[in-house]
């Protein structure tokens, strides 16, 4: 198991200068003000308890995708500002990442003190996990503390390259709350265990339905990647999104829940959209519609769904039965929305789940709704992120967590000793290797 900042002694932290990996990648409008400050509020609980124990705070977080270098667009004054008001105090914005002059104003930091480093992607060795840049920037600080969940899988120079170079290396309590809730919570679940898979690609979610089908009780399959699942079934999907190279990948998945005796449920019925209309064109909702427009349903049956049709969200009697299954689980794990709910017409399948999953929370259910767009539903359907046992704050890192894999960012940090039965952060087979010891 992973140490945190809980595991240091008070001396490991005072006075001493404390490197902390944030993820401070908000979203901002044409004015650069920040529209949601969900990942810096995550972050509050390290920062303030590393202030407590008189730690002198050096934050450092990358925003955005700058391409050639510094982009003011990109740069971290508003956040520093934002962050600012939070702490009640002002957060020193430095313009720099590296350098003599930024490591004058980090060794003048008193205790309790905060500066945060300008974008870390400003500099393409940081993606690049260049080894010279991290000794740069570990000369900055005596002790490294990751605690952004969300680029935990990849091995960059300041989510991982770092650690290599101080001592202790530890997690922030974001990082513990995640690992704890997608690691042993989901290896030693409250049974009945449900997941709930969707999104629009089979191809993107092959290893951890393959790792989450040997594990639940029931999987449910929800949004685009249903269609692939149904055809391979000998299901008529009209003109619904299919992805016919990954038909033997939906047959393989259904073979393995029938090994582990998991239930694996489709759509029965489905909200269409024609493909065709009156004139025999092609008629394509993204780029005809806006979000908010209305235009031509039908609910039809799953694995009837004629040419010039397609299914764009679960129907009523498929919303039904997936929030009674939901109702009767004590635990949950939903990735990715089972319709187009971006779109107003098309948007009630996903909010049932939603609502379902609410209900169950109310219950005292353990409720993870794993990052990416269904953290996005929830945000647009204005839940409060309360309202479920936990939120994740990573996108690709959570689906990756889930799917098994080793997360460099945590694979880096420190472990615990003799501290019995670890949560096991490991590959599971690939789909390649699952297939060949079918045969």
């Amino acid at each position: 198991m992973i140490k945190t900042i809980a595991d240091l002694k008070d001396d490991q932290i005072k006075s001493k200068r404390v490197i902390v990996r944030v993820d401070f990648n908000v979203p901002q409008n044409k004015d650069l003000e920040i529209t949601d400050d969900s990942r810096i509020q995550a972050a509050l609980p390290t920062i303030k308890h590393l202030q407590a124990k008189g730690a002198k705070v050096i934050l450092v977080s990358h925003l955005g995708r700058p391409k050639t270098g510094p982009e003011d667009k990109f740069r971290l004054d508003p956040v520093a500002g934002h962050l600012s008001k939070l702490l009640g105090q002002e957060v020193i914005k430095l313009d720099d990442s590296i350098g003599a002059v930024v490591e004058a104003k980090v060794n003048a930091l008193q205790e309790g003190q905060v500066a945060l480093l300008e974008n870390i992607r400003f500099y393409s060795e940081e993606t690049a996990n260049d080894q010279d840049f991290c000794k740069k920037l570990a000369a900055l600080a005596d002790v490294y503390v990751n605690d952004a969940f969300g680029t935990s899988h990849r091995a960059h120079a300041s989510t991982a390259g770092i650690a290599s170079y101080l001592n202790p290396s530890v997690a922030g309590f974001l990082i513990e709350k995640e690992v704890t809730m997608l690691g042993s919570k989901l290896d030693n679940p409250e049974r009945p265990f449900t997941a709930i898979i969707g999104g629009s690609k089979v191809s993107s979610k092959i290893e951890v339905l393959t790792s989450l089908v040997k594990k639940v009780d029931t999987i449910i399959i929800g949004g685009g990647m249903a269609y692939t699942f149904l055809k391979a079934k000998g299901a008529n999907i009209g003109q619904s999104i299919c992805e016919d190279a990954h038909l033997d990948v939906a047959r393989h998945i259904m073979n393995l829940a029938d090994e582990n005796s998991t239930a694996l449920l489709l759509p029965e019925d489905v909200v269409a959209t024609p493909s065709i209309d009156g004139n025999g064109e092609e008629v394509n909702v993204f780029d005809k519609y806006s979000p908010e427009d209305k235009f031509e349903i039908q609910i039809m049956a799953a694995n009837d769904i004629p040419n010039g049709w397609q299914g764009m969200d679960i129907g009523p009697n498929t919303r039904q039965k997936f929030a009674n299954i939901i109702s009767q689980s004590k635990t949950i794990v939903w990735n990715g929305p089972v319709g187009v709910f971006e779109y107003t017409m098309l948007e009630e399948g996903t909010k049932a789940v939603a609502i379902a999953l609410k209900q169950l929370t109310e219950k005292e259910g353990t409720t993870i709704v794993g990052g990416g767009d269904s953290v996005a539903a929830i945000e647009k359907f204005g839940f409060d992120k309360s309202q479920f046992t936990h939120v994740s704050t990573g996108g690709g890192a959570s689906l990756e967590f889930l799917e098994g894999k080793v997360l460099p960012g945590i694979d880096c940090l420190d472990k615990k000793e003799d501290q019995g039965e670890e949560i096991e952060i490991k590959p599971t087979k690939s789909f390649k290797e699952e297939l060949e010891s079918l045969k």
